[in-house]
């Protein structure tokens, strides 16, 4: 039970010390108050034993001092203990470059295509819980969102606060990727990948997509793009004085340039026109070879004196309660 504890207020583990000077008490009172007498024969006691509820009676003692005990554990504050440690798990390093740009905001994908692509990346992150993944967003510049974790439930924080407007507007794919790949490059793991989502073609940036693959393939990245759109045309919402009103506007995927990444990089190109067909990327990654990575993770402090204490407090009641009941004409 007090494995992997700590104490708070360790100061109180010295107040047990009272439990072996209340047990000799116990007993000097108990032969200090025995009575003698002098008789020339005990037969006539030999067939008077003490009752067995004289024997249970004696065992009261051992339960107070047992729920004494318990409750100065609990005053010691124990609590599960707080540290770093390095684990070695089985997975692989991931890191999610997502195109926030305005044209993002376009509904052939439901709601849109930005939050259709948020909520397949949140679900397939939270079916791998051994990979350390990333999130990088970029539009008309780049920044990381989350670098590369296990803790699934910080990443999964931060994909839901992703909105359009966060960045300059503008689709730098190029400068996705290459932030996207930074985050990689000193990972140790066999596998490393890049899924690059984007709507659109490359229209600001210092570095160029194809540069930028260039790296990525340098430092042995697989870079998974895809792009995001139905053919044709798609309703995209335009702020008016009359509201919300819809205009189609044309789907300019550069995928030319999206099969080259991939092409580069031995990865491979998607194009989701549609929710289900989103989800296909992640299915692809599930192919990876798996590597042992290590990972430093954190454990938060407990609480862990209630148990104790309520324990305590029980047996205390408990004994109280038997000493004025059924031991009453004992005592």
């Amino acid at each position: 039970m007090l494995q992997g504890i700590e104490f708070m207020n360790k100061e109180w583990l010295w107040a047990l010390l009272v439990i072996p000077a209340m047990l000799a008490f116990y007993i000097y009172r108990f032969n200090s108050n025995r009575a003698s007498i002098k008789l020339p024969s005990t037969a006539l006691f030999s067939t008077n034993k003490p009752s067995f509820k004289t024997y249970i009676y004696q065992g009261l003692i051992g339960l107070r001092m047992l729920a004494i005990a318990l409750i100065l554990i609990a005053m010691a504050r124990p609590q599960s203990s707080s540290s770093w440690q390095d684990i070695n798990t089985e997975g692989i390093d991931i890191v999610v470059a997502l195109d926030i740009s305005g044209s993002m905001l376009a509904e052939d994908l439901k709601p849109n295509r930005l939050e259709a692509s948020k909520n397949v990346a949140v679900d397939f992150i939270m079916k791998r819980p051994t990979d350390r993944i990333g999130l990088v967003v970029y539009a008309g510049e780049s920044f990381t969102q989350c670098p590369l974790t296990t803790d699934h439930d910080v990443l999964k924080n931060l994909f839901l606060e992703i909105k359009h407007g966060m960045i300059e507007d503008g689709t730098a794919i190029g400068m996705g990727l290459a932030n996207a790949v930074n985050r990689l490059k000193n990972s140790e793991a066999k596998s490393k990948v890049v899924i690059l989502l984007t709507d659109g073609s490359n229209t600001t940036g210092a570095i160029p997509p194809l540069t930028a693959a260039d790296i990525a393939k340098t430092f042995g990245i697989r870079v998974y793009t895809v792009g995001v759109g139905t053919s044709g045309m798609a309703p995209y919402p335009m702020q008016t004085p009359f509201g919300i009103q819809y205009q189609q506007m044309e789907v300019k995927i550069d995928e030319a340039t999206l099969q080259q990444i991939a092409k580069t990089t031995d990865g491979k190109y998607f194009r989701a026109t549609d929710n289900e067909k989103l989800k296909e990327i992640y299915l692809e990654i599930d192919k990876l070879e798996k590597s042992k990575i290590e990972v430093t993770e954190y454990k938060n402090k407990t609480e862990e004196f209630f148990p104790w204490l309520l324990a305590g407090i029980v047996l205390l009641g408990f004994e109280y309660i038997l000493r004025n009941t059924w031991f009453r004409a004992i005592v």
